[in-house]
Order: structure tokens, then C-alpha cells, then sequence
């Protein structure tokens, strides 16, 4: 009976020790978001559940009571404001990617390697994501008007309401070519498909992108643990191998 009652305790240690993690991922961190969780599933048992989006959109949810516990921003500006409106876990924040941002064409050839297609002038529309709600957006904003070339093109954009949805107007063609994120279209050194120009960062301001344990996660050991995993070298791999710098 003592040996029974010590493995139901073992048991019930390990269930209680397995959590699921509501987390909110910008909409550019998909692809290695979701590599990541697998992997943190294996290697931890905790479950990471979660949700993509524009961050400027997940700001408001989690104003709103959204019951997120952790944060993936695209920026390192709405991390740090929530921090200040004591919304997150002191001590928590930290920048887990570096964004790179690049002009795409689902067509091979369509963008050359140093972008002049926006200066010729030779496509119907050109998609970026809303840079109000979007940091990729705002970034490729800031590009096009240090080209000088912002005003030329504004008639012609299209918005998406986040970077996922801008690379989904490229990639069906519905826009020749757009402003998506590096980690998108790009795999171990190399585009995955189309052509594209990666923005120098001279262009735009540092793409930082933050992550922080918010207050709804703050008894969650999973929340901390997802926070230690992102540190990790394993992860560090996953996220460079999609363009990211650290």
C-alpha cells in the first residue's frame, strides 16, 4: 500500500508539474514559434497554447482581461509600456529576436538584390502591414520614406491587418510583391522561394522584439519556464535559423 500510495503521489507530483501556457506570439515569430513549443513540449511536458496576431492588437486584448500569460511582442515598446502599467511580472522582459525585415516577390526574379523595383516603379501594389497596430509595418513606412519614395507609392499599398496576412497578399499574388518578415520566407541562409531584398537596417529603426511574463502568468511555473526556454540554446538555434538576429 505504501509503495501505491507513493507512486499515486509521484503521479500526481508529475500532472501537477505539466502546465499549459496561454501565450500571445506576433504574427512574424510564427513559424519558429510553433518549432519552439514543440520542442519545449518534449523537453519540459509543459504545453505552450498559442495565439498569432498583430501586437498592437494584443495590447488592447490584454488591457481588456485577455487571459494571456505570456507575450511575444513584435517590438520592444509595447512589452515596456505594460511593464510600466504594472501589467507584466517584474524582472521578466527581455528581447528574444531581432527582427529583419524584406521586400518579397512570390515570383523569382520580380525584386533584385538591392530593391530598385521600388524606384522603377513596376508593380500594381505593394503590401505592407497596418504600421499603426504592426512594428513591421511601421518599419517598412520608415523605409520607403528614406528612399524617398513613400509618397510615389502610398496610392498603391495595401494593408494588412498584420504581417501574416501582409505575406499571405504576396504569396497568393493578389500583390506582386510587400514588406513581409525575414523569417517568412527564409530558411538556413536562403529564401525559401521568390526573390526579395533584405532592408538594410540603416533604413528603419531596430525591429526589438520583447518578450515578458504578464501578471496573469505570474503563478504559472510553465509561464517561467517557457521564459528559461526561449534563453536556451536550442532555441537560440531555431530562432537564427529563420533570419533573426540575437
Amino acid at each position: 500500500m505504501k509503495q501505491l500510495a507513493g507512486l499515486l503521489a509521484l503521479i500526481a507530483c508529475g500532472a501537477a508539474q505539466a502546465n499549459d501556457v496561454q501565450v500571445a506570439v506576433a504574427a512574424n515569430f510564427t513559424a519558429p514559434m510553433q518549432k519552439i513549443a514543440a520542442a519545449f513540449e518534449r523537453d519540459t511536458g509543459h504545453k505552450a497554447v498559442l495565439a498569432f496576431g498583430a501586437t498592437g492588437k494584443f495590447y488592447a486584448q490584454i488591457v481588456n482581461g485577455a487571459p494571456f500569460e505570456v507575450l511575444l511582442a513584435a517590438d520592444d515598446e509595447t512589452p515596456a509600456k505594460l511593464e510600466a502599467e504594472h501589467r507584466t511580472v517584474p524582472g521578466t522582459r527581455f528581447t528574444y529576436a531581432t527582427g529583419k525585415l524584406v521586400l518579397w516577390s512570390a515570383q523569382d526574379g520580380y525584386v533584385d538584390a538591392q530593391g530598385h523595383v521600388l524606384r522603377t516603379g513596376d508593380f500594381a501594389h505593394l503590401a505592407i502591414a497596418n504600421p499603426k497596430t504592426a512594428p513591421y509595418g511601421a518599419a517598412a513606412v520608415e523605409t520607403l520614406q528614406k528612399l524617398h519614395v513613400y509618397e510615389r507609392v502610398q496610392g498603391r499599398l495595401v494593408q494588412g491587418e498584420n504581417i501574416a496576412q501582409a505575406y499571405q497578399f504576396v504569396g497568393t499574388g493578389n500583390a506582386p510583391l510587400g514588406f513581409v518578415a525575414l523569417s517568412q520566407v527564409y530558411r538556413d541562409g536562403k529564401f525559401t522561394s521568390g526573390s526579395g531584398w533584405i532592408v538594410p537596417d540603416s533604413l528603419h529603426a531596430p525591429i526589438r522584439q520583447d518578450a515578458v511574463i504578464l501578471a496573469k502568468g505570474s503563478a504559472n511555473p510553465a509561464a517561467k519556464a517557457l521564459e528559461d526556454y526561449l534563453k536556451s540554446d536550442k532555441a537560440k538555434d531555431i530562432i537564427r535559423s529563420y533570419g533573426y538576429a540575437l
